[in-house]
């Protein structure tokens, strides 16, 4: 298990310096990524089922196809993420940021999400409950260019 939070008081340390991980076809089961930042690191289809990701920075990191089940992300920055074929069913995403992320096949049912921040991200191109896209499409439209 690694832990790349949780070593200091303050885990939003503006000038601390973000650790590329490359955790691609890995498994990471419960894995412990707490108030981390790892911008830019790949996870392709890793294997990251309840692991911890809450408050850290996972700008412009790559998840395509991983596993992320009743994972908790929430408080965390995902901003220009690749989620593509990624499973995130019964994920927790509440307080998030998921700016310009590629969606498009991954899994959103039952997840926890409504109140994250989904601007530019095409969440319509994901497999999403009924309940989520009527609040998420209210929110955050579909463009009319699409």
């Amino acid at each position: 298990m690694v832990m790349s939070g949780g070593g200091s008081t303050d885990a939003s340390d503006p000038d601390e310096e973000p650790v590329v991980l490359d955790w691609s076809y890995q498994n990471h089961t419960e894995g412990l990524l707490r108030g981390g930042k790892h911008c830019g690191s790949n996870f392709k289809r890793a294997i990251l089922d309840n692991a911890d990701l809450t408050e850290g920075d996972f700008s412009e990191c790559d998840f395509s196809k991983a596993s992320m089940v009743g994972a908790d992300l929430m408080k965390s920055a995902f901003d220009g993420a690749d989620f593509r074929n990624a499973d995130l069913r019964k994920a927790r995403l509440n307080l998030s940021n998921f700016r310009n992320c590629k969606m498009k096949g991954a899994d959103l049912r039952g997840i926890r999400g409504r109140y994250a921040i989904w601007q530019g991200s095409d969440w319509w191109n994901a497999k999403v409950n009924e309940d989520l896209e009527k609040v998420l499409a209210k929110k955050w439209p579909r463009p009319k260019d699409d």
